[in-house]
């Protein structure tokens, strides 16, 4: 009788606390993996901090919409609904827009206060499976156009009923959003978010991210180790992240199956390498028609001839044929700016007119940059759909400069009321536009260079020159010529 065979025994790992699996022999770890490792093993210290910025952000939002509007004498030091202004949309949105090229989408995964509401929510909500009507992909083009014309309609920079109306609003639909679907998940910030098109677009050029290997994966995976699964709350699908555009960078997944891991990058790889097969329609229109468009003429129309020349050109139409009821200045303010006290009211035609202006200025610029990089393609060689949305996340740059620009004049105007001297502004503006320039260019010529077409590539920079100058004579006009 031949004695019993021995049972194979399979070792099982445990995972160290964070889910990440820990094989016997490893390299020592760099400083960014080490900080990705500490932000996995201090999560209860982050959600602390988002509840911290929870209640200044609310602070901030409600407080002043409850209180009078300030005077002509009034300055920030001595007026918290000019501070609260000033920390917006002074400090708050263009330094944001900064931090994803910087950092990544750091703010959302560790200081946002509507991920850290919906995600909440999440937790204690419903429960119920993401629809396929919030899986649409033109949602975040769709919600950064209506919410950008919207702001402007009924002046969200200047006025704190109107922040509220507006931030306020979306933050309560981020929880209702997080109450009813998912668990514990961030469906809000990962379909719907006004900024969410916006900062992936912009995180695609920050030098950090979380490196997925593959190897080290599989062999976690051969070895059948036990390992916990990761909480990723924007719901990415780990294994095969490449790039970070929809990562949160709130450090959960850190070494995981000792495969992801907290690294630097070149701050073009994502857009030349991963956004070859990543790029598609909604990215290019949200790009062209929605950053280089639709920001910049909510940005210009409070200057522009052209908006008064429309406005005025519409008001003798009107009277002219007695149509006078679009001349009236009846709107409540939360659908057009109504501040009678302080000599600011929107006629029907000024909210028709601004937003005529806006879309104007929209399908001008964003088709004038997409029959450019049309022709650069065409250059290039052979003609594929797929090329041209490649092409466009070189203006990736220049769309992010462009929103800094804008947003930031509040901060230069507010600043101005303080006494501070900026004659030095537009140096300034020069400078950051002759870098976004220069750095949509070299993403230009990267991605050409993938394409295989020779001496076809520096050809194909002349049309893509051309989009650059048609957005830099619109900020132009704006800062140098009205």
């Amino acid at each position: 009788m031949k004695p019993p065979r021995p049972q194979r025994v399979i070792p099982i790992v445990a995972a160290p606390s964070g889910g990440a699996s820990c094989p016997p022999e490893r390299q020592p770890r760099g400083l960014l993996a080490l900080t990705g490792d500490w932000l996995r093993d201090h999560g209860g210290l982050l959600r602390k901090l988002q509840w911290a910025v929870v209640l200044v952000y609310a602070f901030l939002l409600i407080v002043p919409a409850c209180l009078d509007l300030p005077d002509d004498a009034a300055r920030m030091w001595n007026n918290l609904t000019i501070f609260a202004q000033f920390v917006f949309w002074g400090i708050w949105w263009p330094f944001v827009l900064l931090s994803m090229v910087l950092f990544g989408r750091l703010w959302c995964g560790v200081l946002c206060p509507e991920g850290a509401l919906s995600e909440w929510a999440a937790r204690k909500g419903m429960g119920r499976p993401i629809p396929r009507w919030m899986r649409w992909g033109g949602w975040p083009f769709v919600a950064f156009v209506l919410t950008t014309v919207y702001g402007q309609l009924v002046s969200v920079y200047q006025y704190p009923k109107a922040a509220l109306l507006v931030l306020g609003g979306s933050t309560v639909a981020a929880v209702i959003v997080g109450f009813i679907y998912t668990r514990g998940k961030r469906a809000w910030c990962r379909h719907l978010c006004p900024v969410n098109g916006v900062f992936g677009l912009l995180s695609k050029l920050a030098p950090l991210y979380y490196r997925v290997d593959e190897a080290a994966w599989r062999r976690s995976q051969d070895q059948r180790q036990r390992v916990a699964s990761v909480d990723c709350a924007p719901l990415q699908p780990l294994r095969h992240m490449q790039g970070g555009s929809g990562c949160h960078m709130c450090g959960r997944c850190s070494d995981h199956r000792s495969a992801i891991t907290l690294a630097s990058r070149p701050m073009s790889d994502e857009v030349v390498r991963v956004a070859e097969k990543e790029a598609d329609g909604w990215q290019t229109a949200l790009i062209a028609y929605g950053l280089l468009g639709v920001a910049m003429g909510a940005f210009h129309w409070t200057v522009s001839p052209w908006f008064v020349w429309l406005k005025q050109t519409a008001a003798e139409w009107l009277v002219d044929h007695d149509i006078m009821w679009p001349l009236d200045t009846d709107a409540p303010w939360w659908l057009l700016t109504h501040y009678p006290m302080h000599n600011d009211v929107f006629s029907w035609l000024d909210g028709a007119s601004l937003i005529a202006y806006v879309a104007a200025t929209a399908l001008t610029l964003g088709s004038g940059i997409l029959l450019s990089l049309a022709l650069a393609v065409g250059m290039a060689g052979r003609w594929q759909t797929q090329r041209l949305h490649h092409l466009a996340q070189a203006l990736i740059p220049l769309a992010g400069c462009g929103v800094f620009l804008g947003l930031s004049a509040l901060t230069v105007t507010l600043l101005k009321a303080e006494g501070f001297g900026m004659h030095w502004v537009n140096d300034a503006r020069l400078a950051l536009l002759a870098g976004a320039n220069l750095w949509a260019l070299h993403l230009a010529r990267g991605i050409l260079a993938r394409w295989n077409c020779g001496l076809r590539r520096w050809i194909a920079l002349l049309p893509f020159c051309g989009a650059l100058a048609l957005v830099d004579c619109a900020w132009g006009f704006m800062f140098w010529w009205w």
